[in-house]
């Protein structure tokens, strides 16, 4: 529960500012990605404001010998560029483009209650566990590394 607090806390604040900023409209997004229609600059500010706090965030993490709720930190160590991610950004980009929403958003604006973000949020709930029934390893087979 000592670390449950704090990433709900953070969760709330973070989809609070989604909310704030507008970002839970998929109307606004889109109009974002519509660079050839009516283009609306609203998520490039948004995107731009988060760099600041996120740079500060980073500063203050490389000056820490460990992190303050956790035993050390968790940093990927794997840098190559696999089909996996590319077919993985792919997808979400695509879904983005298309639906208007991506996982924050969506989940935020759930506490509105709009229709299109339950769909969304129950169509990439199926999707995830599509991809866990997909890659997991039939019974009695190791699967290759």
């Amino acid at each position: 529960m000592r670390n449950t607090f704090p990433g709900l806390l953070v969760g709330l604040i973070f989809g609070a500012g989604l909310a704030l900023s507008d970002m839970i409209n998929p109307a606004r997004v889109i109009a974002f990605l519509d660079l050839a229609g009516e283009w609306d600059p609203t998520l490039a500010f948004v995107m731009a404001g988060a760099l600041l706090p996120a740079a500060l965030g980073y500063l203050v993490s490389r000056r820490m010998r460990r992190p303050i709720m956790a035993e050390l930190f968790r940093i990927p160590e794997n840098r190559v560029v696999e089909p996996r991610l590319l077919a993985g950004a792919a997808l979400f980009g695509a879904g983005w483009g298309l639906a208007g929403f991506c996982p924050g958003p969506a989940i935020a604006s759930l506490a509105f209650g709009y229709w299109n973000s339950w769909l969304f949020v129950i169509a990439m709930l199926a999707g995830m566990l599509l991809h866990r029934v997909a890659t997991s390893p039939l019974p009695g087979r190791v699967r290759a590394a």
